[in-house]
């Protein structure tokens, strides 16, 4: 009996290390939303997945991305102009997005991301992506009022520059903290990789996994980030409305 049990229990073990294994490798993925019920799948970029041959990403059934460009009052990622140029030709719907920085003023991260942020026909709204980071690895490290007032300030200039609310893009954690209660004016694009979004978020789009494996990119990661738009076809063809 004894012996019998380690053999099931050797078995388990196999199973669950198989499963870690392609997991981790973007085999098996946690979050597989219905293409029924979301038919409209995207990814978003950065430097880290390298020079990008885009018209190969967009054959793969996505139909948008979100393209990293700026970082707090000063940082251009330096694979955003390439990337802007050469998505801007496919028929994916592009957009661009900030990392927001506690430590810069919303004026100056609204100056530097207008200026590097050309419009483009069709283009999704400007995302502010709201993130703990570094030294500010929770909301006890912030100062909350005043992060609140600087996101809206960074908010107020980009609906004005590009005649659309951005678009906020958050963790459950800085979703709660920072984005719920003052921010819901704007869409939000949630980061939820290990399970569904919860039923009392009100989503645009959902970033659903980071460790997908796609065609098309050579850089140091060779995972990408899988998002769906909430809506239907025809939806996210007159996103946003008005």
């Amino acid at each position: 009996m004894k012996k019998r049990l380690l053999i099931v229990f050797g078995l388990l073990l196999s199973v669950c290390a198989v499963y870690f294994v392609l997991l981790y490798c973007g085999v098996l993925h946690i979050n597989n939303p219905s293409s029924e019920k979301y038919p409209v799948t995207g990814v978003d970029v950065s430097s880290h997945q390298g020079t990008v041959d885009w018209e190969a990403l967009a054959s793969q059934d996505i139909k948008f991305a979100f393209i990293k460009a700026t970082e707090g009052s000063s940082f251009v990622d330096d694979r955003f102009t390439a990337n802007w140029a050469d998505a801007s030709k496919t028929d994916l719907r592009v957009g661009a997005y900030h990392f927001f920085s506690f430590e810069s003023s919303g004026e100056a991260q609204a100056e530097l991301f207008c200026g590097t942020v050309e419009p483009v026909k069709n283009m999704l709204p400007p995302v502010i992506d709201v993130e703990y980071y570094g030294k500010f690895k929770s909301v006890d490290d912030i100062n909350v009022s005043d992060i609140k007032l600087e996101l809206r300030v960074l908010v107020e200039k980009l609906t004005d520059k590009y005649w659309m609310k951005p678009i906020i893009y958050a963790s459950k954690e800085t979703y709660d903290t920072i984005v719920r209660e003052d921010f819901s004016d704007c869409d939000l694009w949630i980061r939820s990789v290990y399970s569904a979004v919860d039923s009392d978020i009100d989503w645009t789009f959902w970033q659903y996994s980071n460790r997908h494996i796609l065609k098309g990119y050579s850089g140091e990661e060779r995972y990408i980030d899988m998002n769906v738009f909430s809506g239907t076809v025809e939806d996210f063809a007159s996103y946003p409305k008005g």
